[in-house]
């Protein structure tokens, strides 16, 4: 299995700074354009700089303004690990995620049945991806750790709602403890801060993916670093 995306997490967290993903969204459907009239490659190279280990790109078009295409220049333009973030429903989708050049796919729990999520999660280990498990609710959490899932992810919000309620770090707070024990957990969204990765990572997660906030932020490349420091 390709691990380039979790091993780099875990290479980053033992130099004592908090792994911050940074999520490359160019469109949030609550808070609205994040991008502006920068470039998305520009954005991705100054943040390896900053000291990512990794990157999100979503590539969901309608409403989040992304491509594949985006996802298949950072991940040209950067020698980093990147994941692909979209509502991944079939074997092709894993193909197209591949050939882009990620690393590593966002499987949703909450968007199919079990059934469909643990054939696309053993379908992506076949193709050479790392399965990045998302859940939201405790029953989720417990189903991934019957999948054998290392990668997992629990989102502070509600995809279903896109997105758009109030979610905040506390959730991965009152979760953490039911992901499975030998999994990196990543804390995925709500995080504005660096007190709010702190809090993650107190709570139990090994990781943080943080979108909005960096690209809302006066100073991307300061803010980021301040970031990983909580």
């Amino acid at each position: 299995m390709n691990t380039r995306f979790s091993e780099a997490l875990r290479v980053k967290k033992q130099t004592g700074s908090i792994p911050v993903i940074p999520d490359f969204k160019s469109i949030s459907p609550k808070e609205g354009d994040l991008f502006g009239m920068r470039d998305s490659v520009d954005l991705a190279c100054l943040m390896a700089s900053a000291g990512a280990p990794a990157l999100s790109v979503v590539t969901e078009r309608e409403s989040f303004g992304g491509s594949l295409a985006m996802l298949e220049r950072i991940a040209s333009a950067t020698d980093l690990p990147v994941l692909r973030k979209d509502f991944i429903k079939n074997t092709d989708d894993l193909k197209a995620t591949r050939d882009a050049g990620a690393d590593a796919v966002l499987l949703i729990c909450a968007m199919m049945d079990e059934t469909s999520l643990e054939h696309l999660f053993e379908q992506a280990l076949t193709l050479g991806l790392e399965p990045f498990v998302e859940a939201h609710t405790i029953a989720e959490l417990e189903f991934i750790g019957t999948l054998g899932a290392t990668l997992v992810g629990i989102n502070n919000r509600d995809i279903i709602g896109l997105e758009k309620d109030a979610g905040t770090v506390s959730h991965t707070t009152s979760l953490a403890k039911y992901a499975p024990k030998d999994a990196l957990l990543v804390s995925e969204s709500g995080i504005l801060s660096p007190p709010d990765t702190r809090a993650a990572i107190d709570a139990g997660a090994d990781a943080v993916l943080v979108g909005t906030a960096i690209w809302q932020a006066e100073n991307t490349e300061t803010f980021y670093r301040l970031l990983c420091r909580g």
